[in-house]
């Protein structure tokens, strides 16, 4: 029988592919491309998606040696810096990985603890890590509607 952690692990990898397919099929040029009146760009939303998962390793599931600077929490608003595709890339599989290996830290009784943000108030981690496949799939949607339409 699986744990609570495996499962959720399995989840939330297989909801991730709705934005980590995509990455592969991406071009330079498609990392600049809005839709008005949207101010933030592709490239934008993978750094965001990124910057929120170490954001979640650290503060949610403890990982008190996570190194973040969510440059795209911190501004707000899409910078225009985003456009470097490799470095992209490489970062939202840092956040992957570095999401991943605290998640599978967790034992079936943590899932059940409850922790507090300013961004989404009280709730268990189950519910917190809901959070997070769901942040991720929204801005995955909008990045596809973006390089089908944006410019």
């Amino acid at each position: 029988m699986k744990t609570k952690t495996h499962l959720f692990i399995e989840l939330w990898q297989e909801a991730r592919t709705r934005f980590s397919d995509q990455l592969s099929k991406l071009t330079k040029e498609d990392l600049k491309k809005k839709l008005p009146p949207s101010v933030n760009s592709v490239g934008f939303l993978i750094r965001h998606i990124g910057d929120v998962e170490l954001l979640f390793a650290k503060n949610v599931f403890g990982g008190n040696e996570v190194k973040v600077i969510a440059k795209t929490v911190i501004a707000q608003k899409d910078t225009g810096e985003w456009t470097d595709l490799l470095a992209l890339r490489e970062y939202v599989d840092h956040s992957f990985q570095t999401l991943k290996l605290i998640v599978e830290q967790q034992n079936d009784a943590d899932w059940e603890t409850t922790i507090t943000t300013k961004e989404f108030g009280t709730k268990t981690k189950a519910e917190a890590f809901g959070r997070i496949i769901s942040h991720t799939n929204h801005h995955a949607g909008q990045m596809a509607i973006l390089v089908k339409y944006g410019s």
